[in-house]
């Protein structure tokens, strides 16, 4: 895959956890009696199914199993739907298949499981290496059971990634530098590095309102992301997305997808897809149903469960494409954002932003951020956008 040719990704959305992070915003729930897996194995199917008539004649280069918890699923579902992808979809022979995994004991045990049913990548979501902090962040392993977990993982999968939050409150850089060491000398081909942000009607968010957490702001947060970059390019883990990091050739293929604004179907409860409208220019959003018991409903009476739906003309799509773009060290083709808006972006406002050390020209014309405009990324893309 290339930023000229992404391919085509499938995202399956687990929605359940066995407890909410209070930082966590993400579609996820919590439910204190046993799911009916086979249920909701048979409703993805049919989900499925509905997407593929949508976007047919596909080959799938990817599919990320994401959360809530994936590995809360036993692994008799995940091959289900790994079965039903391909019941409906051509997939290429080195698709690259993803599941997201909490590092509990018992879930560790299922990875076998996992790798039998065709996933081929595991993303542990390891989160801190401290075991107070993991506490404050509503985890419910400890540091010692996520590193036995990753080498669980990484004896199973030949490709395997971890996350961390950084940036949290009452942590220091001089403390982040530690347990980052200590992470990169585990972490195998990727990690993914998240400085913590408050979302709205989280905990954390109240919490914040309150004044009971705060989180670093302005130069202490440059601080902390510069001491990350550091770290990681010497220990050749080397940023190639704001926040995520690889060594050369284990990049995400599937998150690379999204950030060169490729085609994909959004499976599950909350999932989003991005596909094209046939006979025109423009390319369509879908967002299931988000509500798990209200999906699953709808899904079973109407034999689909997406609940919004919008056209992106043109200009809608070369927007998108810049916001995900610029998130990466490739950056963006703006030739490509030329075709998708029909204008060009501003010469004079690239000029500008080059001359402020924002932005970088490749010799083939790319536009990337630079690592000062890393920083301010947000400002950086608002201002080229308009």
């Amino acid at each position: 895959m290339s930023a000229a040719d992404p391919g085509f990704g499938v995202y399956v959305h687990w929605p359940f956890c066995a407890a909410k992070c209070p930082y966590c915003d993400f579609n996820s729930h919590v439910r204190h009696r046993a799911i009916d897996q086979p249920r909701y194995a048979r409703a993805l199917a049919s989900d499925i199914a509905a997407m593929a008539a949508l976007a047919p004649g596909r080959v799938v280069t990817s599919i990320f199993l994401g959360g809530g918890t994936p590995s809360l699923m036993e692994p008799a579902t995940v091959g289900a739907i790994l079965e039903a992808v391909a019941a409906h979809w051509a997939v290429d022979g080195n698709a690259e298949i993803t599941l997201e995994a909490n590092p509990s004991s018992v879930e560790a045990e299922r990875f076998r499981g996992y790798r039998a049913a065709g996933v081929n990548r595991l993303s542990l979501g390891v989160q801190s290496l401290d075991d107070k902090a993991l506490q404050r962040l509503g985890r419910l392993h400890n540091a010692a059971q996520a590193i036995a977990a990753l080498e669980t993982a990484q004896s199973v999968f030949n490709r395997v990634s971890c996350d961390l939050i950084y940036a949290r409150p009452e942590q220091t850089v001089s403390e982040w530098r530690g347990e980052l060491a200590r992470a990169l000398k585990i972490a195998g081909e990727h990690i993914s590095l998240y400085q913590l942000t408050i979302e709205p009607e989280t905990p954390f968010a109240d919490l914040h309102e309150r004044g009971q957490i705060k989180i670093p702001l302005g130069e202490e947060a440059r601080a902390f992301y510069q001491a990350t970059q550091e770290l990681t390019e010497t220990a050749g883990l080397p940023a190639y997305e704001i926040s995520n990091h690889a060594r050369p050739g284990a990049e995400s293929r599937h998150n690379l997808l999204y950030w060169r604004y490729g085609d994909y179907a959004g499976i599950g409860p909350g999932a989003h897809a991005r596909l094209p409208l046939a006979g025109t220019e423009e390319r369509a959003v879908y967002v299931g149903e988000r509500q798990p018991e209200t999906w699953l409903n709808k899904v079973e009476t109407a034999g689909q469960g997406f609940s919004e739906y919008e056209r992106l003309d043109g200009e809608a799509q070369a927007d998108e494409m810049l916001l995900m773009g610029l998130r990466l060290r490739e950056g963006i083709d703006p030739a490509r954002y030329e075709r998708l808006g029909g204008r060009p972006l501003d010469p004079a406002r690239i000029a500008g932003l080059v001359g402020q050390g924002l932005l970088q020209r490749a010799d083939d014309g790319r536009l990337m951020a630079s690592e000062d405009g890393f920083i301010v990324l947000d400002a950086l893309i608002a201002d080229l956008a308009v």
